[in-house]
């Protein structure tokens, strides 16, 4: 792609995009659950708004203002990411905060920090550059500090002159109810199987195969952006599929080099098609051939609690391998008493 030309956006995007492109008001947030695009959807609509000529399809790519918010350099565009995010977007950390990091004194934070809040309202202070509008994209706005958050609050409900927010967010009952009441509210829409698993044959490559997309897909649990966390890994169908009764017999498997969160993401996924199975529904992840035999409903019940708990705890590993190893040895524990009841 070359230098200032935007990203197209997925079929399903770009309908939402022209939504809120007829929205009024000053704040908006995007929700929904994560890896539906949220960020792509709400950078589409910062660009449109600093954009000198956009088109129906959105910002133009091509202008002067374009070429600015690729560069990072638009000086009316101000993104809040925590600094932990940040190098993933592209979007650069600032130099005193660099320097705390370089310096090891701590780690990069995965909140938006209140003195990133106070630049933004500093920055709401200024006269227009060279926009229409200043924009001030928040993202994911649950991961705002409380201190950040309060901080942005009197901005955020009466913002001087052309100044817009766009708010992303993945766990909306996370952000304090004081900034919710601020912001219009954009449920982000899902796209139908099909329009994923083309879209995802389309944006990877080399293309994969129907059957290979659709295994991203589900793994991803329906969301396509998400899924593409999923083609990185090279995950197969028989992989993905082989898990459920890898694990129950304590094996870890294609899992090995995973990150934790994705490991214990993975077995809830299992433990839900597991109880979906023995109740005598459908389950979403996996086919009921690929899940091993099961123990008594209480056991997955209160499996399924203990990876709850362990969630709570997952970005904060003692050792990643000995949980690692925790997890498989409580996994044969679950399912090997299906065995010993048999």
């Amino acid at each position: 792609m070359s230098e200032g030309v935007a990203p197209a956006l997925a079929p399903w995007l770009q309908t939402q995009l022209s939504e809120l492109r007829a929205q009024r008001g000053h704040a908006l947030m995007v929700s929904g659950a994560e890896g539906l695009g949220q960020y792509a959807l709400a950078h589409a609509l910062a660009r449109v708004w600093l954009c000198d000529t956009p088109t129906e399809q959105g910002a133009c790519g091509a202008c002067d203002s374009c070429r600015a918010v690729a560069q990072r350099t638009h000086p009316d565009l101000v993104v809040l990411v925590p600094e932990a995010l940040a190098p993933e977007l592209g979007w650069p950390i600032p130099a005193a905060a660099q320097d705390e990091i370089d310096r090891k004194s701590r780690k990069p934070s995965k909140w938006i920090r209140v003195d990133a809040a106070r630049a933004a309202v500093a920055f709401t202070q200024l006269t227009v550059s060279r926009a229409r509008h200043q924009v001030v994209l928040i993202h994911p706005a649950h991961r705002l500090n409380v201190e950040a958050a309060n901080t942005l609050l009197k901005t955020l409900e009466e913002p001087p002159g052309d100044v817009r927010f766009i708010l992303a967010c993945e766990a909306l009952h996370q952000v304090l109810p004081t900034i919710r009441s601020r912001c219009h509210i954009h449920q982000m829409t899902w796209p139908s199987q099909s329009e994923a698993v083309q879209w995802l044959q389309q944006a990877v490559s080399p293309a994969p195969s129907e059957a290979t997309a659709l295994t991203w897909l589900t793994a991803a649990g329906g969301r396509a952006q998400g899924a593409l966390a999923w083609a990185e890994l090279g995950l197969t169908e028989v992989q993905w599929q082989g898990i459920p009764k890898a694990i129950a017999n304590g094996q870890v498997g294609v899992m090995a080099s995973w990150p934790a969160a994705l490991v214990l993401d993975t077995l809830q996924k299992v433990a839900h098609d597991t109880q979906a199975h023995w109740v005598g529904t459908t389950g979403r992840f996996f086919e009921s051939s690929s899940l091993p035999a099961l123990p008594h409903l209480r056991a997955l019940e209160q499996w399924g609690g203990r990876l709850a708990d362990w969630r709570r705890h997952v970005e904060h590993p003692f050792s990643a391998g000995l949980q690692l190893e925790a997890w498989m040895a409580d996994c044969h524990q679950v399912f090997g008493s299906a065995h010993r009841a048999g």
